[in-house]
């Protein structure tokens, strides 16, 4: 039984399941978004958060500590210098975990060919260009089911008229 066992080992033994996820970290705070499986991208998560917050401080002990964990000088400076700042006004939940559907869209990623795994991606929030960009423009108009409304073509008629009677 599992009674308060609340981390996923992923079928490794410890030492390759902490390489596996400095590697995934690295990899997501490198390329801001990653495909993976459902399983490794929730024990992901709960890996890659506390570090994230570590990195809203800049400072030498933060470094040293997030850098035990991932190994790698380009992530962590990657961290630290972007999206640390980019975070700063956010009180966690720094990732987006979207799966890949069957029943909405059938796609082929939606399951791992060789063993028919669950499939999904992992993204840092903040960085979906997508949803930023659709935010920004803001709401659209309303407009009715007859068309923009009778006042533009009053406008329109009448600045033609006055233009005909001038000539």
């Amino acid at each position: 039984m599992r009674h308060g066992n609340k981390n996923n080992h992923l079928g490794r033994k410890d030492g390759h399941r902490a390489a596996l996820m400095s590697n995934l970290a690295s990899s997501l705070i490198m390329h801001k978004r990653i495909n993976t499986t459902v399983a490794k991208a929730k024990a992901l998560r709960s890996f890659v958060e506390p570090l994230i917050t570590r990195a809203k401080d800049d400072s030498q002990h933060n470094r040293r500590t997030v850098f035990s964990y991932l190994q790698s000088k380009e992530a962590v400076t990657e961290l630290f210098k972007e999206v640390g700042p980019k975070v700063a006004t956010r009180n966690g939940g720094y990732t987006r975990i979207i799966r890949y559907s069957l029943s909405v869209n059938p796609s082929p990623a939606a399951r791992r060919r060789g063993d028919s795994a669950d499939m999904c991606l992992i993204e840092l929030v903040d960085y979906n260009e997508l949803l930023l960009n659709s935010k920004s423009e803001g709401k659209k108009a309303k407009t009715t089911r007859r068309g923009r409304g009778k006042t533009k073509k009053a406008e329109g008629t009448a600045e033609t008229s006055t233009e005909n009677a001038g000539e």
